[in-house]
Order: C-alpha cells, then sequence, then structure tokens
C-alpha cells in the first residue's frame, strides 16, 4: 500500500481529495493546522490507513514527522488567491514559498512530489494566442508570484510533477464561496445581479472532482509523467466574466449582470490556456462548467457566504 501525505489537506481540494485517494486504496497522513476551524475529514476518520496531524507547513518538526513514511507528497498548504495574498503577504510568503522550501529540504530523493501550481502565472496573455506549459510565466499578483517561484523550485528539485490548475469550482466539505465561478453563482441566487469589472478578461476553469482525478492520474503514471509541469483545465471552458455570467443566467434566469464602465479588477490576470498536454496522457476532465453551476445552485441554498471564504 502507498502512503501519501497531503500538507494542508483539510483544505478546500484537500476535504475532497483525501477521502477520494483513501477510496482507491492508499494510506494517507494529512498535515493541517485547521486555520479555518473546518471539520471537512471527520468521514475519513474511521479508516484505518487514514492518520491526521495537528500542525504548520513551516514547522520543521511537524513536517518532518508528516513526510517520515510517505511515498507521495502533496502539498496543498498555500494562502490561496490575491486577494487573501494581498491581505497578509508576509504570511503568503511564508505558507506558499518558504514551506516549500523547508519541505524539500526535508524530503528524501526518492519522495515523490505532485504540486499544485495555478495559471495565474501566465498573468496577462497575448489575445488570441493559447498560454501552454513552454509559454512564459509574467505573474502580475504576489499569489501568482510566490507559485511561480515554488513550482522551479520543486520542478528543480527532481522526482516531481507540477499541475498548474485552472480557476477551481465546485462543492467541498471545506466550501468556499470566495473563488470566481462559486461567488458568482452565490452572487446570482442571492443578490439576483453583479457589476462587473473588465468583463472581457478571460481565464479557464476547473471543476474540484477533476482537480482530484489530475492527481489520481499523476499517481498512476507518475514515471511517464516527472519532472514535467502540465495545465489542468476544461478545454471548452476559457471563457471571459461576461460569458461566465451568460451561462449562469441560462439556469439562473432572472439573474442581471452589467459590466461596469469605469472600475477596474485588482485580479489583472486575462489569458487562454492549452490543456493539450495532459490530456495527451489520457486525462479528460469529467465535469462541464454547465454541471458545476447546477450543482452549486444547490450547494448556495446551504451556505451562508461569511462562513466560507478566505478573504
Amino acid at each position: 500500500m502507498k502512503n501519501i501525505t497531503v500538507i494542508g489537506g483539510a483544505g478546500y481540494i484537500g476535504s475532497v481529495l483525501v477521502p477520494t485517494l483513501l477510496e482507491n486504496g492508499f494510506a494517507v497522513t494529512v498535515l493541517d493546522n485547521f486555520l479555518y476551524s473546518q471539520s471537512s475529514l471527520l468521514n475519513c476518520c474511521l479508516n484505518d490507513h487514514f492518520d491526521i496531524l495537528y500542525g504548520d507547513a513551516r514547522q520543521e518538526s511537524a513536517v518532518r514527522k508528516a513526510i517520515e513514511k510517505a511515498d507521495y507528497i502533496i502539498p496543498l498548504a498555500a494562502i490561496v488567491g490575491a486577494p487573501a495574498c494581498d491581505n497578509d503577504p508576509i504570511a503568503a510568503r511564508s505558507l506558499n514559498l518558504d514551506s516549500i522550501r523547508l519541505l524539500l529540504s526535508l524530503r528524501s530523493p526518492d519522495q515523490r512530489i505532485i504540486s499544485p501550481c495555478s495559471n495565474s502565472g501566465y498573468g496577462i496573455g497575448e489575445t488570441g494566442t493559447y498560454c501552454t506549459e513552454e509559454s512564459p510565466l509574467r505573474p502580475i499578483s504576489l499569489y501568482g508570484t510566490t507559485k511561480v517561484e515554488a513550482e522551479k523550485a520543486i520542478l528543480d528539485s527532481g522526482n516531481s510533477v507540477s499541475l498548474r490548475l485552472a480557476t477551481v469550482f465546485g462543492a467541498s466539505a471545506r466550501m468556499r464561496l470566495d473563488l470566481l465561478v462559486n461567488d458568482f453563482v452565490y452572487r446570482a441566487l442571492t443578490d439576483r445581479f453583479i457589476v462587473v469589472f473588465e468583463g472581457h478578461f478571460k481565464r479557464n476553469y476547473i471543476h474540484i472532482r477533476d482537480v482530484v482525478k489530475a492527481f489520481l492520474h499523476v499517481i498512476r503514471n507518475f514515471d511517464a509523467m516527472k519532472n514535467n509541469v502540465y495545465n489542468v483545465g476544461l478545454s471548452n471552458a476559457n471563457l471571459s466574466k461576461l460569458e461566465l455570467c451568460e451561462a449562469i443566467k441560462a439556469q439562473v434566469p432572472n439573474f442581471y449582470y452589467h459590466e461596469a464602465p469605469i472600475g477596474y479588477d485588482p485580479d489583472k490576470r486575462n489569458y487562454i490556456v492549452s490543456n493539450e498536454k495532459i490530456e495527451r496522457t489520457g486525462y479528460l476532465p469529467g465535469i462541464t462548467l454547465e454541471m458545476g453551476i447546477s450543482e452549486l445552485i444547490k450547494v448556495c441554498k446551504i451556505l451562508k457566504k461569511k462562513m466560507y471564504a478566505n478573504a
């Protein structure tokens, strides 16, 4: 049985990933500081192959203990998103980058790392040109910068794979309503309107369960994929914010949106992405944007936003 350590495993992605890894026959150790007092992994606790360690990804003794038996390490702990990083830049740099450097100093060369990056590192792309894994990285936010620097450190260390994730959406037991699709659907249902800044700005999207599927795909094909970076997104969902609003309105007819004639989006990223490289390895996402919007409509009937955001 392979042992997998998920650092930050009680977060938004980890709360879907960890149960899935257990269901697929892996032993899983989670290191987390439970910053948001979340209880998202309670359903895993009966599993004999699940272990939980309370600690911080920046604490050497905690990381050393968490990875001592690991065949694979998935470092998810991070301050995620431009607004959250701008709110606490010191924590963002220490968690998004310094914790990775600490991990790399402690892991043995035979321990495999599968790390999430963000395709926000592409920054502002060229109109009509798809960003591939060979495209220049030009991050324009602290979040993007720290993730790009962490990715380089991981790839330079060897025996690793980096997944450049599109903007993630969908339901998790540790829910976040501050992510773009999740946020827009919530506003469509509660406020019934949204004012969009720079609505022509485009980005790529991916459902959280397809992110988890990508991690599983890399684990099963690691030797063929190692020491590479892969974009992970929906190839038919390179959409502007206005196009996203239109997709939501198709399922929430009384949703009104308006593009502001002045003002700007503090997250200035604007690009379209090619996911062909990972698709050539046999990975294909299975959940469309429309399916995710339908899911989120149900989710938002249950949750209150102030409890489910990072910033």
